[in-house]
């Protein structure tokens, strides 16, 4: 099984859609920092937080597997 590459390349926080849709105080992902490598297949490399996981885990799953 191969092993895909995952990079941040930016992070983004939106505070006028944080005010009205998400709760006080919430910010840009502590977890991640713009540069971090991760390599992955079909389970959450450490370090990576839940939500940016399963936004990914489908094409990491896909890659890993030898797709395209």
């Amino acid at each position: 099984m191969n092993k895909c590459k995952i990079t941040v390349l930016k992070k983004t926080f939106d505070p006028e859609l944080a005010e009205e849709y998400g709760v006080k105080g919430l910010t840009a992902c502590p977890m991640l920092k713009e540069g971090q490598v991760f390599h992955a297949d079909y389970s959450c490399p450490d370090g990576v937080c839940n939500e940016a996981w399963k936004a990914i885990y489908q094409y990491c799953f896909a890659l890993a597997h030898g797709s395209g």
